[in-house]
């Protein structure tokens, strides 16, 4: 053992590798069979991992905890009232936005230029539902704005893994894109997840 704790390096193994990291869980059915309660226990680890992260200065404020589950296109398709193709023909973004009503069209028209420009469509956003009651109030002193954007596959992307790696380019273009334009509320900006697969729900709280 070394002064760390660790092994020493033997054979494949290096402790320089070795890292620490926040608590996560897992819940699946084995089955591959969808349900709420899924997510309900999903939360519950959630809620159990009390000691995951750091606190704030007041108690409702931590490092942050989120939820990634699979799409759920019944559900979203119902809040845009039939508007979504199939499951397999769009992704879906959970973007922070800034509160700026400028600095936040600015960061939409780019995201939209990038899709457009990626050969993929814009089909709508969404206004995410949110209760700032839940969290402290330094966190929602700097809370953004939470919207959900969805965006159609193009028909030059062959198939689900292509169509994941175009979302993945339109992601970090338009992130780049915006951190270059240094805006007041830059750090308001931030893509929580963009995929045809997943969703992640996240916030600053504990």
């Amino acid at each position: 053992m070394n002064y760390n704790g660790l092994p020493d390096k033997s054979g494949l193994y290096d402790p320089q590798y070795e890292h620490d990291a926040c608590g996560v869980g897992f819940v699946v059915n084995i089955k591959g069979v969808k349900s709420h309660s899924i997510v309900e226990k999903g939360i519950q680890i959630l809620e159990n991992l009390v000691h995951r992260g750091a606190c704030g200065c007041d108690p409702e404020t931590g490092d942050g905890a989120g939820i990634l589950v699979q799409k759920p296109h019944a559900f979203l398709q119902r809040e845009m009232n039939g508007a979504l193709p199939d499951s397999d023909a769009y992704g879906v973004g959970m973007i922070f936005l800034p509160r700026d009503a400028s600095e936040r069209e600015y960061c939409e028209s780019t995201l939209a230029r990038v899709v457009f420009d990626e050969g993929q469509t814009l089909l709508g956003w969404r206004d995410v539902p949110h209760d700032p009651s839940c969290i402290g109030p330094l966190a929602r002193e700097t809370m953004p704005v939470i919207r959900q954007v969805f965006i159609g596959r193009g028909k030059d992307v062959p198939d689900a893994d292509a169509f994941e790696r175009k979302l993945y380019v339109i992601r970090k273009v338009t992130e780049n894109k915006v951190a270059a334009r240094k805006l007041r509320e830059s750090a308001c900006f931030y893509v929580c997840s963009l995929s045809a697969r997943t969703i992640v729900y996240k916030g600053l709280l504990l």
